[in-house]
């Protein structure tokens, strides 16, 4: 049986090599389920403070637990690597902000919400990108599809649940790495005799915030 310093180097060894955020009871499975998710969790606890004054941070995520680059040190990593980030328009960030604040919702509660239609291609970028995925179908005439943000959605936000999910204005400027908001406010359901604001799906695309495992 190893003891905590040995479990301790274990959890850092596979971490670091891992591609993924890892769950614990993934980790638990490095020790034939020896050791208790509750001691995974304390040592788990324990490295993020002896890493806490370096430029990589180990960080609790809706996935499970990885190492990844401190946000203030990426301008200095990007200009190591020539490939340039995903570019994403302002319609696709208003659309993801309005699943993530709405969810589930449809095609037709985002055109609601935003005035316009909904390209299929907005919606497809979004897939790829892993950030919705369709959990449902809504009980209305052609049972429209119901779409909600992912685990991977929350990965890239470096947050653990929807709850923690920050101010609207702020979404872009995790997910984009730039300071500009939407292009828009996306105002909340809150008042339905509200009218939908006007939109448009044209607009400039944005880079998004490359992420360092």
């Amino acid at each position: 049986m190893l003891n905590p310093s040995e479990v301790k180097t274990v959890l850092e060894t596979a971490l670091l090599a891992a591609q993924e955020p890892v769950p614990i009871a993934q980790l638990r499975k490095l020790f034939d389920d020896e050791v208790g998710a509750d001691t995974v969790r304390r040592l788990l606890d324990e490295l993020r403070d002896e890493w806490s004054a370096r430029g990589v941070q180990l960080v609790n995520l809706a996935s499970g637990w990885r190492f990844q680059t401190r946000p203030e040190f990426q301008r200095h990593l990007d200009r190591m690597s020539p490939e340039k980030a995903p570019r994403y328009s302002r319609a696709v960030l208003e659309t993801l902000a309005i699943i993530a604040y709405r969810q589930p919702a449809t095609r037709g509660d985002i055109e609601e919400v935003r005035g316009v239609t909904v390209s299929p291609n907005i919606i497809k970028s979004l897939e790829s990108r892993n950030w919705i995925d369709v959990v449902g179908h809504r009980d209305a005439p052609g049972r429209p599809a119901l779409y909600a943000t992912t685990k991977t959605f929350l990965d890239d936000l470096g947050l653990r649940s929807l709850q923690e999910l920050p101010p609207l204005e702020e979404i872009s400027k995790s997910l984009e790495g730039t300071q500009a908001p939407l292009a828009e406010p996306v105002p909340a359901p809150a008042d339905p005799a509200e009218g939908p604001p006007a939109g448009t799906d044209e607009g400039p695309t944005i880079e998004a915030e490359p992420q360092q495992a």
